[in-house]
């Protein structure tokens, strides 16, 4: 069979509400972060062995725990970035957990989301660390300047009932050592692109239902695709490679994303959240999608003939392409609400949905497509 297909490998049940989980770089071991009972953060590492897994450490810290990445992290030095509910940006080495490297009061509030980048890329700029809140504001670190953020977006607004929250961020375009922009998407649906090089905002738009989760298809080479997920099931993939003045980058909806498959393979049921969007690393045009009804989806986006055309007026617009799904499953009674495929084995994946289970995946035939 040459069809792709998603297996639970491994399920792992938790004392504890799951929130963040990340591959360890050139290793079989996985992180889990997250909420205990008692308002405690936790940071766990799993490592595969002979179809289970093992505890191999574990830290238990003052709150809460809601993402964490890799990112800005050499290859082989294993620091984690963390962001938690009461503001504070930790790094800290895997070796060492209880206490961390590098560590600044960046929101007032809850981080709900973090990106980074420049750790295991060549030539591609600084590490650096992006982290978007709960007071509406998106600010960008570099673990080597302590306590100011090298960049601060904040909302127009002063007053604290007018701002957005954050809900996701995401790095692209960083393909030389200049060049970098920050996407970030907050919870009435608005999307922002900010040329970091410039300080200035490059282009917004808004997708009208609040936004879960962006990503580029890679985030160290020239903007090609950017992945939008949200509440009531939305799902956009924009052709970042060219942008109209007045209209934007082109995109594709699609509209099923969020609804849940029968036993006959028909889409029926309410829209829910599509809460995660993550690029297969070995190829950036599949990428899957977790959502509301404990479902993940894996897509192929199909490229137009041309991607750009030429208006009336002589200027280039973008043309969208199209997404197939290959394969869904149901992994879940509770949203899979956290993704990560791993970086060194194709179709190797972890995820954490809300009934307090992570589970190893393992998807086939990925290198057909």
């Amino acid at each position: 069979m040459d069809s792709v297909q998603m297996i639970s490998h491994i399920e792992k049940s938790l004392n504890y509400s799951v929130y963040d989980v990340r591959w360890i770089p050139c290793t079989a071991k996985f992180m889990v972060v997250g909420s205990k009972p008692k308002g405690t953060g936790t940071v766990q590492i799993y490592e595969l062995n002979r179809g289970t897994l093992e505890l191999v450490r574990e830290a238990e810290k003052e709150k809460s725990i809601k993402c964490c990445s890799f990112g800005a992290s050499k290859l082989r030095s294993e620091h984690l970035a963390v962001g938690d509910f009461a503001g504070k940006l930790a790094i800290y080495d895997l070796n060492r957990l209880d206490s961390s490297v590098y560590e600044v009061s960046a929101h007032e509030g809850i981080i709900n989301t973090l990106d980074a980048i420049g750790g295991s890329t060549v030539n591609c700029g600084a590490p650096e660390i992006v982290t978007g809140g709960r007071d509406g504001t998106v600010k960008v670190w570099d673990p080597r300047q302590p306590n100011d953020p090298v960049a601060n977006i904040c909302p127009a607004s002063k007053n604290a009932e007018e701002r957005r929250d954050c809900w996701a961020v995401g790095f692209g375009d960083s393909y030389n050592p200049v060049e970098r922009v920050v996407c970030s998407g907050y919870d009435n649906g608005d999307l922002k692109m900010v040329d970091l090089r410039n300080l200035k905002l490059r282009w917004e738009t808004n997708v009208k239902n609040g936004i879960c989760s962006i990503e580029f298809d890679r985030k160290d080479i020239r903007m090609n695709k950017l992945a939008v997920s949200t509440l009531e099931g939305g799902l956009f993939v924009y052709d970042m490679r060219t942008q109209h003045s007045e209209k934007g980058f082109a995109s594709v909806k699609e509209k099923t994303v969020g609804q849940s498959l029968g036993t006959n393979g028909v889409v029926s049921g309410a829209k829910s959240t599509v809460w995660t969007v993550k690029h297969l690393p070995q190829n950036r045009d599949i990428f899957i999608t977790g959502g509301g009804s404990g479902n993940v989806r894996i897509w192929l986006y199909h490229y137009p003939e041309k991607r750009s055309k030429t208006l009336t007026d002589g200027e280039e617009q973008g043309v969208a392409g199209s997404l197939e799904m290959l394969h869904a499953t149901t992994l879940s009674t509770q949203p899979v609400h956290t993704f990560d495929w791993s970086p060194d084995r194709q179709g190797l994946a972890v995820c954490g949905s809300f009934d307090q289970t992570v589970r190893v995946l393992i998807t086939t035939n990925l290198n057909l497509h």
